[in-house]
């Protein structure tokens, strides 16, 4: 028995250890996507579904990550035409998960992020108002270009709603196109 536990407790402290890595490799995964954000982005969007289907709109953001904390915000806003529509969203990750809000959250106008994972160059949030449920999802393409998809369930299928094409307009893009 002695013998045994000679040789399961490496082992054991291996297996631990390596779990601690994983996921600090995962949290410096996260941290390092969120950091991508970071900076001004303008770009076109549609809303693909729903009654106001076929409305066009561009919007800015500014991306910001918390220093202390996993996560990012984009505040900026939205404009159809001559109206103008405040946006922001705002998403940590805690020791349960990722968690934040869409506009002022489900307990005013927006939704409330109630999950999420970041996999490769793309994070997938789960949304909820009410009896609404749905996900938002962010994928960088390249260092300039991310695409975000918003969709609801609707009758057990997720359902694409908005869709919007971001670029990067902040000093990263300019100093990459003139060479500086």
């Amino acid at each position: 028995m002695f013998l045994r536990s000679l040789v399961l407790m490496p082992f054991a402290a291996a297996i631990a250890s390596a779990g601690t890595v994983a996921s600090a490799t995962a949290a410096d995964h996260e941290r390092r996507f969120f950091e991508q954000i970071q900076g001004s982005w303008i770009g076109p969007g549609e809303i693909v579904a729903g009654k106001y289907k076929g409305t066009k709109f561009v919007c800015n953001f500014a991306g910001t990550t918390p220093e202390d904390r996993v996560g990012m915000a984009l505040d900026g806003g939205c404009r159809v035409g001559v109206f103008n529509q405040d946006m922001s969203a705002r998403v940590e990750r805690s020791k349960s998960g990722f968690s934040g809000t869409f506009l002022d959250g489900a307990e005013g106008k927006g939704l409330d992020v109630i999950g999420g994972a970041v996999k490769g160059e793309s994070a997938v949030f789960a949304i909820h108002r009410k009896a609404l449920t749905g996900a938002m999802r962010a994928q960088l393409s390249g260092k300039n270009t991310m695409n975000v998809t918003i969709s609801v369930n609707v009758d057990d299928e997720l359902v694409p709603v908005i869709g919007m094409t971001l670029k990067r307009v902040d000093a990263k893009t300019v100093s990459a196109l003139t060479g500086e």
